[in-house]
């Protein structure tokens, strides 16, 4: 009930409940856990009489403050989520309990390209937007941005894609800063609700963690930085499907904090935004050559030879290689064998997988749009087939990443582990970039530019990008070591289709109902793909200018369907169709 519902505090909790506040509750025959959102003083003659008391105040702490408060509403009504699921994600594991106050370290003075906002977020000062565009050092410019702010007493949240650049972030920090570095890892339930409750307590703390810590109501907090905000790691996946930057810019807007955002490749989104830009010395990632595969001659398997003299020539020398492949299973898109025609749906144009019909319209694919052609290949090759091919090339030199051999075979998961490499090839660049979203080359992008970035830099180390589109923009992007051309080319794109961030898309699916026409009324407005089905679940893609009457009525329609036992999924802004 994103309502509500209205309770009396006894005196003897009136001096100690306030907004935020976890508190068990009566409804109906049982105890709940609620969330205080508002507080109202009445004369005691003028409260209904239907109204029960709250029976008891599960934490001194609150989970949530009053400046939060407009964000949660914004995330809830956005992300078409009961606002009861979004209050509770600012809340620890366990109830939270006031620990004692830690002795903090001096910060020794710092300097760098970050100066400036470090200085706005300890004084006070207006609300910036900034991106800092770095091929490396991330953690020294970190430490540039928040110096400043801690030796002020102020807190920075610093929220990077997975929990294993989290603990390099902080350990890096942690040289400098000691206790002043709140990790929240992939630790324990109780381990997760100290970093919380220090963080929700003590001011002058640099809280380091994944997107989750963008939720918490940090003490004295004045600036948020994402790392690499584009990443997959970046967005929720569950209800509420929440985009981390649009959470901490929501934040930074209500709370009037600054916000600082991190990498090599900005998103889309925010180049639109127009952030002050801070562009570091020096390469942003690795040479970059490009290999054009129509040149090769048929059957010629999966490596050009070119590339195969590459591997084999470092292999010798001793150098390390990685061979890149972005799929594990079924590549997302596929190609004509005949005429290299990339496949496409003739009826929304999305780019199908494996099946006969499009899994966004159930349009029935046919063979190819240019040549007639029944034969199709898939974009890419699974990890274990590329072992295979290179296996004939350096022997037992090869593997998987986490096996440690001298010639690595991995995804885009494995790139945390990946060390410097003399080699890097990314073996089909194309089922990449050509995904089937709106989203897959600005993705792509950002994927192979960091593939590009674990070869040394020594000037005789590259990256090999196999394809049969020498023409994409991407590949020009990735060659030049500058993404900013096609980024803002790829704006006027979305500007002229409506797509975000000039539009709004969300996809829709409902478990357990045979009825397409379940969800008509709610999605009239809204340009609409599907129903399509995958299992037991429907599903419909929406697009719009602005979907905010959509969500409205959808959230009425969503509450109705879960009344019925079906499952219904929301993702908005989402990365997968």
């Amino acid at each position: 009930m994103d309502e509500g519902f209205s309770y009396r505090v006894p005196s003897s909790l009136v001096d100690r409940v306030g907004v935020g506040a976890i508190v068990r509750v009566p409804l109906a025959a049982r105890r709940v856990r609620g969330y205080v959102v508002d507080m109202e003083s009445i004369p005691e003659s003028e409260a209904p009489d239907s109204l029960k008391n709250v029976r008891a105040l599960s934490s001194d702490i609150p989970v949530f403050t009053t400046a939060m408060l407009p964000t949660l509403v914004w995330a809830a009504d956005y992300y078409v989520a009961p606002l009861a699921r979004v209050l509770a994600k600012t809340a620890p594991p366990n109830l939270p309990k006031r620990p004692p106050a830690p002795a903090l370290p001096g910060i020794p003075p710092t300097d760098g390209p970050l100066s400036d906002v470090a200085a706005s977020a300890a004084g006070d000062g207006p609300s910036r937007s900034v991106q800092a565009v770095a091929g490396a050092r991330w953690t020294d410019l970190v430490r540039g941005a928040i110096s400043a702010p801690l030796r002020a007493g102020k807190s920075v949240l610093v929220a990077a894609p997975t929990v294993v650049e989290v603990a390099r972030l902080a350990a890096g920090l942690r040289y400098d800063l000691g206790a002043r570095v709140v990790e929240v890892g992939d630790g324990s339930d109780a381990e997760v609700t100290a970093a919380w409750s220090e963080a929700a307590t003590t001011g002058g703390l640099a809280v380091v963690g994944t997107m989750r810590v963008l939720w918490w109501p940090v003490r004295n907090l004045s600036m948020v930085i994402l790392v690499e905000e584009g990443r997959p790691g970046m967005k929720e996946r569950q209800t509420p499907t929440v985009v981390a930057g649009r959470l901490a810019r929501m934040r930074a807007a209500h709370e009037g904090l600054q916000m600082v955002r991190v990498g090599r490749v900005p998103t889309v989104e925010s180049v639109q935004e127009r952030p002050e830009m801070i562009r570091t010395p020096g390469r942003l990632w690795g040479p970059v050559q490009v290999v054009d595969r129509t040149e090769d001659p048929p059957g010629q398997g999966l490596l050009a030879e070119r590339v195969r003299t590459a591997i084999a020539g470092t292999a010798g020398r001793g150098g390390r290689v990685f061979l890149f492949t972005h799929r594990r299973g079924y590549a997302p898109a596929a190609r004509c064998v005949n005429c290299r025609l990339l496949r496409s749906c003739p009826g929304c144009g999305s780019r199908p997988d494996h099946r006969t019909t499009c899994s966004r319209c159930e349009t029935a694919l046919g063979g190819c749009s240019s040549c007639g052609g029944n034969r199709f290949e898939p974009l890419g090759a699974a990890v274990g087939r590329v072992i295979e091919d290179a296996r004939r090339l350096v022997g037992d030199a090869v593997g998987e990443v986490r096996a440690g051999r001298q010639v690595m075979v991995g995804t885009e998961a494995d790139l945390v582990a990946v060390p410097e490499v003399d080699l890097a090839v990314v073996v089909d660049a194309d089922g990449l970039v050509r995904g089937a979203t709106y989203r897959a080359a600005e993705d792509a992008l950002s994927v192979l530019s960091r593939v590009a970035a674990t070869v040394r830099g020594d000037g005789r180390a590259r990256m090999m990008l196999q394809t049969a589109d020498i023409r994409q923009p991407v590949y020009e992007a990735l060659r030049r070591a500058d993404p900013f051309p096609y980024l803002k080319d790829e704006l006027d794109i979305r500007r002229r289709l409506s797509l975000p961030p000039f539009g709004e898309v969300m996809v829709v699916e409902v478990a357990g109902s045979d009825d397409g026409s379940i969800l008509d009324e709610a999605l009239g407005a809204a340009i609409v793909y599907g129903p399509a089905r995958a299992g037991d679940r429907l599903r419909w893609m929406v697009q719009g200018d602005d979907l905010t009457g959509v969500k409205r009525k959808l959230r009425e329609a969503v509450v109705h369907l879960r009344r019925q036992a079906l499952r219904v999924r929301v993702d908005v802004d989402p990365r997968d169709f």
